[in-house]
Formats: C-alpha cells, sequence, structure tokens
C-alpha cells in the first residue's frame, strides 16, 4: 500500500521537480505580471539548522504507547513534518524555521484497534492527539493545558476492504491516499464516484474530516467508522454528519464506505472557449438543470484562462500555427474576457457521442468556440502541491478558497470576491504599483449551484510575508459568506465533544 511523504515544509513529495522550476521565461512573465522588477530565490531554512522544541512525552506514557504500537518516532523529521497543517501561513511558518508547533511524538498505529488504545492511553495520560492522514489539513498542533501533543499517523491504516458491485458501494480503511484507492478500484473495473482537489496528497479519511465549501455530507460517503476516546461507532447518517468536517474535534475517522461506479467503456475530454465568464457559467447551468449523466465541467475565468496559456507558451518559440490561431480568435472577438471550459463525456461510445453532439450544440448557442480535444487536464491543475512549493522558492504565496453558491448568487459573488481579492493584494504589495493575480475555477456543478474556487498569487514582503497573507485573506473572507455556525449550532458541537471526548484530548486546537 502507498503511503503519502511529502517534504517536512511543503506540499511536495522529495525527489520531485516542477518544471516551472528551471522556466526562466516563465518566471520573468511572472515578475512583469506582478509589476516586479524580478523574482529572487527564497529558499526555506534547512532542517539541520533548526533547534525543535524538547519533546514533554513522559518516559512513562512513551513506554506505554510503545507497547500498544510498537512504532513510535521522536526524530526531528517526523516531528518537523507533523508540526502543521498545510495553508499557506502553515507553510511559510515552517519554511521560516518557527517549528514551535512540532508535536512531541508521532504514533504509527496499524489498525483500527491501535487508534482506539492509543486513544485511551492519551486521555488517561493528558496528552493532546492531533490526527494525520495526508498531511493536507488546516490544523496546527496546540498543546494547551495538555501535558505533552502527539501527532496520529493514519498511513499504516489503508488497506481496501470490500467492493459490493451490485449497490455499487466500497469500503476502505481512512488512511489510503487517493491514488492507490484509484488504481485497487480500477484493478476491480471500478472508479470513485468523485476525485478532489489536492487528491496526490489526501486520504480518504481526510476527504471526510476536511470542510468543503458546502459543509455539507458529500453525496459520496454513506457510512464511517470512528474511533473515540470513549469506543469506537460505525455508520448511519447521524454519524456520517458529525464527522464531515470534525477535523478530528470528536473522534478519529478508521475507515468509511462509499460510492463507486464502474469504469466507462469511453471517456473523452473536449476543450471549449467562451467569449466570457458568464456564458461559460450558463452552459454549466443548462447542462447540469438537464441533468446529463456522467459529464464533468470545469469552467476556468478569464484570470485563470491567461495565466494558464502565459505559462504553457513561456520560453516557447514562436510557430505560424500559434499565431494564426490568434489572428482567428481577434476576428471571432474572442478578447481577454475569454474563459475556458473543460467537459468530461463518459459512457459507452454511443452514450459519449450523444453528450459531446448536446453540449458541443449548447456550447455553439452561447457563442463558444470548440477546441476538440484536450490533453493538457493535468497541466491545468495548477494548485498541486509541486507548485506551491516552486512558487514558494521564487518569493511567490499563493492561497486559496472554495464558496459553494447558488445560480442565482455566483455571479455576484464572483464579481465581490475578486474585487476584494485584487484590492487587498494591491494594498499589501511588497512595492508601490506591485499587485497580484487572481484565478477562479467553477467546478462541483449541480443542479442548484456550484463551486467557486478562488486562487490567488502574489509576491511576499519577503520580511512580513505571514502578516501579509494573513491580511489578504481576511480581505477576502469578508467579502464571502465565512460559513460560521449560529450559537444555537455551536452549543451542540461543544455537546457532541463533551460526549465523545469528555477529556478534550482531540484537537484542542481546533474546539
Amino acid at each position: 500500500m502507498e503511503q503519502v511523504q511529502t517534504r517536512w515544509n511543503g506540499w511536495g513529495m522529495p525527489g520531485h521537480d516542477d518544471p516551472l522550476a528551471a522556466n526562466e521565461a516563465a518566471w520573468r512573465w511572472l515578475a512583469q505580471a506582478f509589476a516586479m522588477p524580478a523574482l529572487l530565490a527564497t529558499p526555506p531554512r534547512e532542517l539541520s539548522a533548526i533547534t525543535l522544541p524538547s519533546s514533554r512525552l513522559s518516559e512513562q506514557a512513551r513506554q506505554r504507547l510503545a507497547t500498544v504500537l510498537g512504532n513510535i518516532e521522536q526524530g526531528n523529521f517526523e516531528r518537523a513534518r507533523h508540526a502543521a497543517g498545510r495553508t499557506l501561513i502553515d507553510l511559510l511558518t515552517l519554511r521560516g524555521g518557527d517549528l514551535s508547533s512540532a508535536p512531541d511524538a508521532v504514533l504509527f498505529p496499524r489498525r483500527e484497534a491501535d487508534v482506539l488504545a492509543a486513544l485511551l492511553l492519551c486521555a488517561e495520560f493528558g496528552i493532546a492527539v492531533m490526527p494525520w492522514g495526508g498531511g493536507t489539513g488546516a490544523v496546527t498542533p496546540t498543546r494547551g493545558n495538555h501535558n505533552a501533543v502527539v501527532a496520529l499517523n493514519l498511513s499504516d491504516i489503508n488497506r481496501f476492504k470490500s467492493l459490493d458491485r451490485m449497490s455499487g458501494l466500497a469500503e476502505a480503511e481512512a488512511g489510503i491516499t487517493g491514488p492507490d484507492l484509484e488504481r485497487q478500484l480500477k484493478a476491480h473495473g471500478m472508479m470513485l464516484d468523485h476525485r478532489p482537489d489536492g487528491f496526490e496528497f489526501s486520504t480518504l479519511g481526510g476527504w471526510i474530516a476536511q470542510p468543503d465549501a458546502s459543509r455539507a455530507v458529500p453525496d459520496w460517503l454513506t457510512g464511517v467508522r470512528v474511533a473515540s476516546p470513549r469506543g469506537l461507532m460505525a455508520s448511519g447518517d447521524a454519524l456520517n454528519s458529525v464527522m464531515t468536517g470534525s477535523q478530528g474535534r470528536f473522534g478519529v475517522i478508521t475507515g468509511a464506505t462509499f460510492r463507486v461506479r464502474a469504469l466507462p467503456a469511453k471517456e473523452e475530454l473536449r476543450a471549449y472557449l467562451f467569449p466570457d465568464f458568464a456564458s461559460g457559467l450558463a452552459a454549466m447551468h443548462q447542462a447540469r438543470r438537464l441533468g446529463l449523466p456522467n459529464i464533468f465541467l470545469r469552467l476556468s475565468d478569464d484570470g485563470a484562462t491567461r495565466f494558464s496559456q502565459a505559462l504553457a507558451g513561456a520560453g516557447r518559440e514562436w510557430n505560424l500555427r500559434d499565431h494564426l490561431f490568434d489572428v482567428y480568435l481577434s476576428v471571432r472577438r474572442f478578447g481577454g474576457g475569454a474563459a475556458r471550459l473543460i467537459a468530461g463525456f463518459a459512457g459507452d461510445a454511443e452514450e459519449v457521442s450523444a453528450q459531446r453532439k448536446y453540449f458541443d450544440h449548447l456550447a455553439k448557442r452561447l457563442g463558444a468556440l470548440a477546441l476538440g480535444a484536450d490533453t493538457q487536464w493535468n497541466g491545468q491543475r495548477f494548485m498541486s502541491g509541486y507548485r506551491r512549493d516552486t512558487l514558494l522558492d521564487r518569493g511567490v504565496s499563493l492561497d486559496s478558497l472554495d464558496i459553494s453558491a447558488s445560480w442565482a448568487k455566483l455571479p455576484g459573488l464572483y464579481v465581490a470576491v475578486r474585487a476584494a481579492l485584487k484590492q487587498a493584494m494591491r494594498n499589501h504589495a511588497p512595492r508601490a504599483g506591485a499587485h497580484g493575480l487572481v484565478l477562479c475555477h467553477v467546478g462541483a456543478a449541480r443542479p442548484d449551484g456550484a463551486v467557486l474556487t478562488f486562487s490567488w498569487l502574489f509576491p511576499r514582503i519577503l520580511d512580513d510575508a505571514i502578516t501579509q497573507a494573513r491580511n489578504i485573506r481576511q480581505a477576502v473572507l469578508a467579502a464571502a459568506p465565512t460559513g460560521d455556525n449560529n450559537e444555537l449550532e455551536q452549543d451542540v458541537r461543544r455537546s457532541i465533544k463533551r460526549a465523545l471526548d469528555p477529556s478534550a484530548i482531540l484537537n484542542p486546537g481546533n474546539p
């Protein structure tokens, strides 16, 4: 089984290089886009030059935990790798050499019973527990009033357990990674009914525990298994609701049952260029409202479309074909506001053909230009972990926010958040006149709405990067729905916390 092994201070895995790193033409274009004279190398501090705080895990607790688990890590690398989540603030903190949040030890349970035993021991010794799947979460270990903090790494609890073809259901342990789960399902002729961002690093348990834009139980989830200091629990709609977006506050997700579907006989990705963002949204809305089956849709706004085209063309020699295509777009009046949409069709050959013909007709009515088969979809996934690390190495910060909205509210929300982002990055730029770039994608379309994914890049204020990043994000949140629960909902969650975790050892940094 595959285990996630990220860098201690980033997203990417050791030994994997991003092609952007050596593309100096792309860096020159990006500096110009930011109105900066240049983008300088800003490597992170080396772990060997950082002194970690001494572990506060008592010898008695260590021995008891070792007896149950067998594998306890207290070395610098594992403690540093588990020191924080992977938000922009976390990464900047780690790269600057601040490891004050490093856990006192990292525990590696091998089975569900190990998780339960570890939780009972930690409750006995007053040790805070931070569940850790693929390390893509947004939670930073916090000691609080506890005697020590341990990270509970679930990467060894990663077995694919069962498949019910007739019902379209599968069961797996929570630590299994996205790519591993996808491979095992494919061997059985099946596929996931969803594919979240951060797929290459995240885990099944993380997809459930990390809150998404809608804060609702995902439609692909049918049951969970949870270990808490009070015991084991399994399945049930109520438990699914409690654990969705819980970030480890109420219990540790050890497994899940989820919907899958048969691999289609044929899959096809097609690209379309719409004159503007609004017409692309209209196409997505109509396709979902009509309930067209098995169609994947992802729309890039003009900023994301221009950005992808600029990076793809940076350093590439002039050629007649690209030049003639640019002339053609100009004649068709596709200006700087053009938005690119990727549509995926799946089914048997006849179904794919029918889907494509219908969407071609719909797109044409809305003024779109069909670009043909898309072979660069993976390259469009700009939010990959490797790319984040590469940008940070050159003084560029990248942050993101998902916002779920109804079709009626989505256009106004898009305009408000985009404007707030652009202004905030101007207000907090490293030099007068500099600014950032806003990229937006629309995905996860459903009959009643979709998810806006905003990504923003900006040149860092090198001596105050964390404050800069925090100020920009706060400005964005002020313009977007926060999704905060009301006081009654908070009381209900506090009651659940007291019932499942009476010693309050689970994720004390996120009460």
